[in-house]
């Protein structure tokens, strides 16, 4: 097998150099670089995972929790992530929990700090205490969308303003005319939709309309929890003009329930979601929502994540019990993204 030392005297370099090259770090000339690149390609070289990670005192991969790797908004962000690590030469684990506390449990318990350098977190229904032992124990942890930037979950985390989302949803139909309007929330009653859901009553209320009294039914966040949704709302209020969902999957799934029922979107029925994954675009009629920065709050959880990583050990303070509180970077605005699901109502 050939070495990093073989590469750097076919190369005419310092093993440094290759290995700066290899990570895409340091000043290195083009010229050098590409010197560097033909020895590898001449020579065959592929980087030692283990042995890079003996030497480095670290793991060259990040791992990345989700709950459910069907739900298609997660291959989406994870590809975000992906994108982001293979820049500085690092991998990335993926780590489906099926929601369940003890599997994300065990992941961390066998990964953390020996296949992973550091863990992103994506709605995987975790214990904050056995992410903050994860911590204890060497490998940083970042949570990953997190819905209320106003309110710290404790963790470094990248947020983004779903309440805001939930309020252009509503504003949205608003001003198209609708005032009969219901609401499929895509978790529990206090469950990590409840800011979407929170910001879509604000917004009702502020149009005079009582936003809490509005139907409402709280679903998995599926396709099929929102195609049952929709047909228990739309029966038991057939005035209803404008479906509001917290997520793209139960949207569509109202669509079809629609569809079953022999309305048709959007002469007779508005739907509206959020997060803006691709099956929005590609259905028909494609879907309006409003759409969240997924690959920007990929970059900077990565980013934030190789900070905490690379920080001296007597400097971090990602658990909150330093000087200074865990880091909250949000990103930009969500923003509403109108299509053919969405339109005045049928007078």
């Amino acid at each position: 097998m050939t070495t990093l030392n073989e590469v750097a005297r076919h190369a005419g370099v310092t093993s440094a150099t290759v290995s700066n090259v290899l990570r895409n770090r340091g000043r290195v000339g083009e010229a050098t670089r590409q010197r560097v690149l033909d020895a590898i390609a001449a020579l065959g070289y592929r980087p030692h995972l283990p042995a890079r990670a003996l030497a480095e005192g670290r793991a060259p991969t990040i791992a990345l929790m989700v709950s459910s790797i069907a739900n298609p908004f997660y291959p989406e962000f994870a590809l975000a992530v992906e994108t982001a690590l293979r820049r500085s030469g690092q991998f990335l684990i993926i780590c489906n929990t099926d929601g369940d506390p003890q599997t994300g449990r065990a992941y961390l318990d066998q990964i953390a700090g020996s296949l992973s350098a550091g863990v992103l977190v994506m709605n995987a229904n975790l214990d904050f205490a056995d992410l903050h032992m994860t911590e204890l124990r060497g490998a940083p942890v970042v949570l990953c969308m997190w819905e209320r930037p106003l309110d710290p979950p404790g963790l470094p985390c990248v947020a983004v303003d779903f309440r805001l989302a939930g309020e252009l949803a509503a504003r949205h139909l608003l001003e198209l005319g609708h005032r009969k309007i219901g609401a499929i929330v895509g978790s529990k009653v206090s469950g990590i939709h409840a800011a979407r859901y929170d910001g879509f009553v604000a917004a009702m209320q502020a149009a005079g309309i009582d936003g809490a009294a509005a139907p409402v039914l709280y679903a998995p966040d599926t396709t099929q929890g929102g195609y049952a949704a929709a047909l228990e709302l739309l029966k038991k209020h057939p005035e209803l003009t404008a479906l509001y969902a917290t997520n793209d999957l139960p949207a569509l799934g109202a669509m079809q329930a629609a569809a079953d029922l022999g309305l048709e979107v959007p002469r007779q029925l508005s739907v509206v979601g959020i997060t803006d994954i691709q099956l929005a675009r590609e259905s028909r009629p494609a879907l309006t929502t409003v759409a969240v920065p997924t690959v920007e709050a990929a970059e900077l959880a990565v980013d934030l994540l190789r900070e905490l990583i690379d920080a001296p050990a007597s400097t971090a303070t990602a658990t909150g019990h330093g000087a200074n509180a865990p880091r909250v970077c949000v990103t930009s605005a969500p923003r509403l993204v109108v299509r053919a699901s969405t339109a005045p109502p049928r007078v």
